[in-house]
């Protein structure tokens, strides 16, 4: 048994890429198994809440903070272990989930190269499939290791029991706050170059990519991944201490799924009104996704608007950011974006980040 090191009454906005939320009445640092198993064990005993924070880029934690215990994840490690010309890739969970990737495209291995610059985690990756430029950890992710909190047992999940669809898992829906993430396995190719399927993407590396005979284009792991972050930090979604527009956590509402039905009955409404321009939509598996941010900007909440201490980024209307406020700044600021775009286009925009209140999840 170890001996966990509980601080009380720390504040939870240094552990959030916001800045924001009140105090965790206990803290404690996990990075083993047994200090995780221990520490659940702590808040059982206790009749503690308790809340699992890996890296704070997804999470809104309230102004008046988490009154159990925050179990803080800081495991690491990155194992690789080659099979022909594939790699199996063994990642803690409480690994630096940009680390990850680098290491990846640094010894050649593609599949996750799409996804730099995604603030967080590792272990935090699966729960909500977590997906940029046309890739999502649910297309290699082969299991993922965790730690179930009532029983304290060692459980490993295939990626078909994940329950993996868009922005979603079973870690996100029926097993929210069942389990702790301890480790994510990969089964990655070995190969120098990224297949570019996200045609934003492929624009911005136009003039350093070659044509393949499925249409998609083809450029080195490293470039692809420069690219993906010189277009995320266009975006204000690299976390950079320098620039406040970073201040937020990332993509505040997920792409609605509409049927094809309901998007055009949604673009007839549109189309009779005097903007009337054509709603950007995508063909995907289940029906139409239609852009949030093209919503939200719609919705008039263009770049830059402001609410007193929140607002929306001035690079990219889906990230609302902490301007100097409080929780409970953005969290209105969100709902008025959510009633707006409800009322003009009858679409309840869904949250990404989860919201901590009161010892609960949202």
């Amino acid at each position: 048994m170890t001996r966990l090191h509980i601080r009380e009454q720390v504040s939870l906005s240094a552990y959030t890429t916001l800045g924001l939320g009140g105090p965790a009445r206990y803290f404690v640092d996990c990075s083993t198994d047994d200090e995780i198993c221990e520490a659940i064990t702590t808040a059982h005993d206790q009749r503690l809440p308790l809340l699992i924070l890996g890296g704070g880029s997804n999470m809104v934690v309230t102004d008046e903070g988490f009154p159990g215990l925050v179990l803080h994840l800081t495991s690491r490690g990155v194992e690789a272990t080659p099979h022909g010309y594939r790699c199996v890739v063994r990642v803690a969970g409480g690994e630096c989930w940009d680390d990850v990737v680098a290491t990846c495209v640094q010894k050649g291995l593609g599949g996750l190269e799409c996804l730099s610059g995604i603030p967080g985690t590792a272990g935090a990756t699966p729960v909500q499939n977590v997906g940029a430029y046309g890739q999502e950890v649910a297309e290699t992710i082969t299991c993922v290791h965790a730690i179930e909190r009532g029983t304290r047992k060692h459980i490993t999940f295939s990626a078909e029991e994940c329950g993996f669809r868009y922005r979603w898992s079973r870690f996100k829906g029926p097993d929210a706050d069942r389990y702790v993430i301890t480790g994510v396995e990969f089964d990655l190719p070995v190969t120098s170059h990224a297949v570019i399927r996200y045609p934003e993407l492929a624009r911005a590396i136009e003039q350093d990519t070659s044509q393949v005979p499925d249409g998609h284009h083809t450029t080195p792991l490293a470039k692809a991944r420069e690219t993906v972050l010189r277009l995320r930090k266009a975006k204000g979604m690299v976390i950079d201490p320098s620039d406040p527009d970073t201040r937020s956590a990332g993509s505040f509402f997920t792409n609605p799924i509409l049927s094809a039905e309901a998007f055009a009955s949604m673009q007839a409404r549109w189309t009779a009104t005097e903007q009337g321009s054509p709603i950007p939509s995508f063909t995907v598996d289940d029906g139409v996704k239609v852009p949030a941010a093209w919503l939200v900007e719609h919705a008039g909440f263009l770049r830059g608007t402001r609410r007193g201490g929140a607002g929306v980024s001035a690079k990219h209307a889906l990230a609302l950011v902490n301007k100097g406020g409080s929780s409970r700044d953005l969290l209105a600021l969100a709902e008025e974006i959510r009633s707006k775009v409800e009322s003009l286009f009858d679409i309840t925009l869904e949250l990404e980040p989860v919201v901590v209140s009161g010892g609960t999840q949202e």
